[in-house]
């Protein structure tokens, strides 16, 4: 009965049952008094939140995560990181193939859709690397982590944070325990620590590439011209992006948020800040401190976002990238969108238009509305609103002042940004139903 129940629901819709259910559970069990160090009941408004934060792997928080959670509750969240990070379905395809059962068409699509991989063939393959390469980036960016926490924190804490930070970083989820030192500090203070920096810039860069990518170069190692377009899209747009906001946050933040740092931290925190807005979320610098061109920086690397397929959010480096090769192709009268000598598909240029469109009218719509109902300045609300749909988790010392309305939007913002925003519009709104016949053609004027 179940099954037959099942195979009538949408993948799409599926995936988002399952988003959901795990941040269900996950609020649950962040209610139970022994999960918070006072012993209290979290309300269930903030216990949500912070689940939905984890599995959307965003980072936002209505408390500090080392100060507010015990042991308990600070494992709950890193659970939900990870399984919000690689995706629940590579963990369920993972667990049957460890049962050595067949995955099923029906599961097939569902990974394929999930992990953004546009090839039905090879999944179980694809899903062994996910799981193994997931472990090793995570786990060696934790020992290299642990040259640092250990001597500060001692041994066992020292272990224990350097796992913490370096699965929060490679899923792109920006929750940390710094609380410790300074509530609310992130990584502020190691901000001069080239090893834990740099380390923390790695980790987010692998996760927020896809995994798709991962699989390719993993095939073809390090011949540019045998990667797929895909990869060669992706690889070639963050390389452009990461330094480009590199050498402008350089240039902003040098007498601004940078002021007081050496010449060598500065760059380090340049490339840093270019990188956390898309989308891990820590803090090597005070948000509040940025620059009017700094804040709107971050505020569009928060916008673009990683990579199809991968541990991050945004909009996605490849829908920008296809968005400026149509405009320049239209503006050079040039009917055909060539990328990497292909051709792109007039449908994959409507879908990312449609893409871009869909999250600026969310970030339009709800920053009206979280400006309307809180005493607070709009540049503030729409980098919270940005980070929210973004699964960033980059704030302003907004969140935790937030009434419970306003919280609730940003749920829905974290919870359709994980889905992508196009998907979770497609989700609510899909008919049944369409149409056979194609309509007239009708002339109307633009621009």
């Amino acid at each position: 009965m179940l099954r037959k129940i099942i195979k009538k629901i949408s993948r799409t819709r599926l995936i988002a049952i399952g988003f959901f259910a795990v941040i269900f559970i996950g609020s649950i069990l962040l209610m139970l008094p022994f999960a918070t160090k006072d012993g209290q009941t979290t309300s269930y408004i903030d216990a949500l939140f912070t689940a939905t934060s984890a599995t959307c792997v965003t980072g936002l928080v209505p408390f500090d995560t080392f100060t507010h959670w015990t042991l308990f509750g600070q494992l709950v969240i890193l659970f939900m990181i990870q399984l919000g990070g690689i995706g629940f379905m590579t963990v369920i395809t993972m667990a049957t193939l460890f049962m050595r059962h067949k995955i099923g068409l029906q599961n097939r699509m569902l990974i394929m859709e999930s992990a953004g991989t546009i090839s039905l063939s090879g999944i179980g393959e694809l899903v062994r690397r996910i799981v193994f390469g997931t472990a090793v980036f995570e786990t060696l960016g934790a020992l290299i982590l642990a040259t640092r926490f250990i001597p500060k924190f001692g041994l066992l804490q020292g272990i224990y944070f350097s796992i913490f930070h370096s699965i929060s970083a490679f899923c792109n989820a920006g929750f940390d325990l710094m609380g410790t030192l300074e509530p609310g500090s992130s990584m502020i203070l190691f901000n001069g620590d080239a090893v834990v920096m740099l380390t923390l810039t790695m980790l987010i860069l692998t996760g927020g590439i896809g995994f798709f990518v991962w699989n390719d170069i993993l095939v073809c190692k390090a011949r540019f011209k045998k990667y797929q377009m895909h990869t060669k899209l992706v690889l070639t747009a963050t390389a452009i992006i990461t330094v480009a906001s590199t050498a402008m946050f350089f240039i902003f933040e040098y007498d601004g948020a940078f002021e007081g740092m050496n010449f060598f931290d500065m760059v380090i925190n340049s490339l840093f800040q270019s990188v956390t807005p898309r989308t891990a979320g820590f803090s090597g610098i005070d948000m509040t401190t940025l620059s009017e061109p700094g804040s709107i920086l971050t505020m569009v690397l928060m916008f673009i976002g990683g990579s199809p397929g991968s541990t991050a959010g945004g909009v996605k480096t490849t829908t920008v990238a296809v968005i400026l090769i149509s405009t320049l192709a239209y503006l050079q009268e040039d009917n055909n969108v060539t990328i990497f000598k292909k051709r792109i598909e007039e449908k994959m240029v409507r879908r990312a238009c449609s893409i871009a469109f869909i999250y600026f009218s969310m970030i339009f719509i709800c920053s009206m509305v979280i400006s309307f109902a809180e005493p607070v300045q709009m540049k503030e609300v729409l980098f919270e609103v940005i980070s929210a749909v973004a699964t960033v988790g980059l704030s302003m010392n907004l969140t935790a002042t937030l009434s419970f309305a306003s919280k609730a939007i940003l749920i829905v913002l974290m919870y359709a940004g994980r889905l992508g925003a196009l998907t979770f519009i497609m989700m609510l709104s899909k008919r049944d139903t369409t149409a056979i016949l194609k309509r007239p053609v009708g002339k109307i004027m633009i621009g």
